[in-house]
């Protein structure tokens, strides 16, 4: 027997990449049941429409303020979400947490973060791992493509160089990269990345498919960190920090010696609430 339970929600987008947000700390949904949810609600014709779900919850380590709980659109769990993270501290800071530096659980570890109310948001995470500038795909690279990078800022990505990307067929090459054997057993996000032709020492253009939305998203907060770390290994780039234009916006990306952050908005669009059929 199912039984009918109404949730309050928050939309929120960084950067147009958007959000369905709940306080977990009361519903107290497992990853299965947001993983539901997350299939039900974030398709944009049937559901609300988002990139996926985030939902605040309880620490688990004395050594964190709040947990962050992240699934895609397709219900699968992500390890991490640049934007989405930024986007559940400011609905944590509006939520009570009114510390202006706060440390974050997440799937993939701890992070810093730097939150007010006006101002935008700033995580620190771990230098990325796993750099590979020599990967070698099974599957045809595109010839507009001049080099390809694997590394893991919290999630998997490959970042793949080319002189534009405005009309780069962005879904097609995605999806097929994405599934490449080479990334199995879990894919990885796929970042189209050239350089800013107005300042090509400190600013990037990027537009990336999202595994797990398996769709381009309008912005990749993870995936604005790998093409930076890719840019700056390769010496396409001369600054350690770095502006991103990416369809939803700009993102501000700074290398420091054994960590990154990343800056930008964090936007809440409107609440509201919805019905769900659980279990009795």
């Amino acid at each position: 027997m199912k039984r009918a339970l109404i949730v309050e929600f928050t939309k929120m987008n960084g950067a147009g990449n958007d959000f369905i947000v709940v306080d977990n700390r009361f519903y107290e949904f497992s990853v299965s049941e947001l993983s539901q949810i997350a299939q039900q609600l974030c398709p944009r014709r049937t559901g609300i429409g988002a990139d996926g779900v985030l939902a605040l919850a309880t620490a688990e380590h004395s050594d964190a303020d709040y947990r962050m709980i992240y699934v895609n659109a397709d219900g699968s769990e992500g390890t991490m979400c640049g934007n989405g993270a930024r986007c559940l501290a400011k609905f944590a800071f509006e939520s009570g947490f009114h510390k202006t530096t706060v440390h974050m659980q997440t799937a993939s570890g701890i992070c810093e973060v730097h939150v007010s109310r006006d101002a935008p948001v700033r995580i620190y995470l771990e230098a990325p791992r796993d750099y590979d500038s020599s990967i070698e795909l099974n599957k045809e690279i595109p010839e507009a493509i001049t080099s390809v990078h694997y590394l893991w800022p919290g999630t998997e990505h490959l970042v793949c160089f080319t002189s534009g990307i405005g009309q780069l067929p962005v879904e097609q090459w995605g999806e097929r990269l994405r599934h490449d054997p080479a990334l199995h057993p879990e894919g990885a996000n796929i970042n189209f990345v050239m350089l800013d032709p107005e300042s090509p020492d400190t600013g990037i253009h990027v537009r990336t498919y999202e595994k797990g939305v398996e769709a381009e998203t309008l912005a990749c907060g993870t995936g604005a960190i790998a093409s930076v770390v890719a840019a700056r290994k390769s010496r396409l780039i001369a600054s350690d920090v770095c502006d991103v234009q990416m369809p939803g916006g700009t993102l501000r990306v700074g290398l420091e010696e054994d960590r990154v952050y990343l800056e930008g908005p964090a936007e809440f669009v409107y609440r509201g609430s919805m019905e769900l059929d659980i279990p009795g």
